[in-house]
């Protein structure tokens, strides 16, 4: 990209994804001028897709929800964008549960669709369903009502936690698991509540049940959506709003350090040397990132940093890129995805890679969900199989760049494409004979794009103790540096799109202005 030759700029943004991008363009919406840089050659983050032999994957998108016309994340998106996204529904029913041997259960929305969907499957569990939507519904609101308190000054947002402080040791104090265990014993019914933990990456017994929650109620509450082109529409569409109001977005620039006077942010310095001068930085990077890699000898072993260090990071995981050619939902694929646990336990890793069978795999078919895919005449469709891994699996090759980790890392990769395409083969016999190109990432490959330390796909873990960490607001005690992006929200693209929102509304006020609807 080219540069405007100044080097004085109202905010930088580091990092170009979802929250990032949110707060470069509110800030941009509203007469600031700002520079987004992206240390990569590829601007969007985890939203943005890459191409192998005539196929196209999105690496971190398999759907989202709240993007109903009328949602308040889809009026926030387009404002944030120069032009309107285009978002598909994706049906009644967004994901399939496969639990040990008991037939597949589809689970569908609104609330309402999926309480029948329970009850049909287990009648005599319909008390504890009813339940389970109760305890949905009030811990998704107790999630929602913490969010204005990241971009509060302390004292305000811990006057309003008080206020809220009974829903808050209800719902997010305790874990999933725990407010499973008090609504049923039933080992299946409980297996299909926590099934979905993957979408925050936080593990039943581990995980804030408020984040389960609000995760689980992006889906029910106005279903599951998929944007037309692709994950990378969205920087397609956010970018041109800074570079359209005086800013710019650099691809191939890495941030070296947050450059600090006194005790103020007066800009960056990248990679190459190069001072950027400014009195707002935002990191988009992750906050366990942030006070790992960019602050200044002396700032930090500050106490806020040091309570984000103490926050434990998610989950990591593998992924297996397909490429298929064929009629691919006659062999079964279905713009649903599938969440399968051979054993009928939920609450597992992938700890023996790469022989040993993988205890969960996701199976999500991004052709399939994009309207402007065209199959052409050899029906080349795309899916991804995702497993939960421990960082163990890989730790012995961290140090090494990509390229020279040895004949025993290709090795270790290529019996686990092996074992991943068997559990293909023993699933889905049928699509298994139309894959015609699978490559497989590593948490490696994790580290390698986002940073994030030990392949953690979704940041810090969704722990009851990071839900209440109030180092996670957007506005450090660093005064000028901010933090964007799911660590201060919630994992996914609409919770690091409101990272990014809280971000660029304690930067300016004027941005809350933009947060009704």
């Amino acid at each position: 990209m080219t540069h405007a030759g100044t080097d004085s700029w109202d905010a930088i943004v580091i990092g170009s994804g979802m929250g990032g991008m949110a707060a470069a363009a509110a800030l941009s919406r509203v007469g600031h001028r700002v520079l987004l840089l992206e240390k990569h050659q590829t601007l969007g983050g985890l939203t943005h897709s890459f191409s192998r032999d005539g196929f196209s994957w999105d690496v971190g998108l398999h759907y989202l929800g709240h993007m109903a016309p009328g949602d308040r994340e889809r009026g926030l998106l387009d404002w944030l964008c120069d032009r309107p996204m285009e978002f598909v529904s994706l049906g009644t029913i967004y994901d399939t549960v496969h639990i040990g041997s008991s037939e597949p259960l589809s689970l569908s929305r609104p609330y309402e669709a999926q309480e029948m969907d329970l009850t049909d499957r287990f009648p005599d569990q319909a008390d504890a369903i009813e339940a389970w939507t109760h305890a949905l519904r009030e811990g998704k609101d107790a999630a929602m009502a913490m969010f204005p308190t990241r971009a509060m000054p302390e004292i305000a947002g811990n006057l309003l936690d008080w206020w809220n402080r009974r829903a808050i040791s209800k719902w997010t104090a305790r874990t999933t698991q725990e407010v499973i265990d008090d609504i049923t014993d039933h080992p299946e019914l409980a297996a299909v509540m926590a099934a979905q933990w993957g979408d925050h990456g936080g593990r039943p017994s581990k995980a804030s049940f408020a984040m389960h929650a609000l995760v689980a109620g992006y889906y029910l509450h106005s279903g599951s959506w998929f944007p037309v082109g692709g994950g990378a529409a969205f920087a397609r569409h956010i970018i041109p709003t800074i570079t359209r109001n005086g800013g710019e977005a650099r691809s191939g620039v890495r941030v070296a350090e947050v450059l600090v006077e006194g005790d103020e942010v007066v800009g960056v310095r990248t990679g190459d040397g190069e001072n950027i001068q400014s009195k707002v930085v935002i990191s988009d990077i992750g906050a366990r990132e942030t006070v790992d890699t960019l602050l200044p000898a002396g700032l930090a072993d500050q106490e806020w940093a040091s309570e984000i260090r103490a926050l434990p990071s998610s989950v990591a995981h593998f992924t297996m890129f397909l490429g298929l050619e064929g009629d691919i939902e006659a062999a079964g694929a279905t713009r649903a995805n599938h969440w399968i646990y051979p054993t009928g336990d939920v609450d597992v890793l992938w700890t023996d890679a790469p022989d040993g069978r993988p205890p969960h795999l996701t199976l999500s078919f991004g052709s399939l969900k994009d309207p402007a895919h065209d199959p052409g005449p050899r029906q080349r469709h795309t899916a991804q199989i995702l497993v939960w891994a421990e960082w163990s699996q890989v730790a012995r090759w961290a140090e090494h760049p990509a390229g020279t980790r040895g004949d025993d890392y290709a090795d270790f990769k290529a019996r686990a494409e092996a074992t991943l395409m068997a559990e293909l083969e023993r699933h889905f016999p049928a699509l298994a004979k139309l894959v015609v190109f699978k490559d497989l990432a590593t948490p490696l490959s994790t580290v390698n794009f986002t940073g994030h330390r030990k392949g953690a796909f979704y940041g810090l873990d969704v722990t009851p103790q990071r839900m209440m960490c109030d180092a996670l607001r957007a506005r450090t005690p660093i005064p000028g540096l901010y933090l964007a992006g799911q660590d201060v929200a919630s994992p996914g693209i609409p919770g690091a799109l409101w990272g990014g929102l809280l971000s660029a509304a304690s930067v300016d006020s004027k941005v809350f202005r933009h947060f009704r609807g």
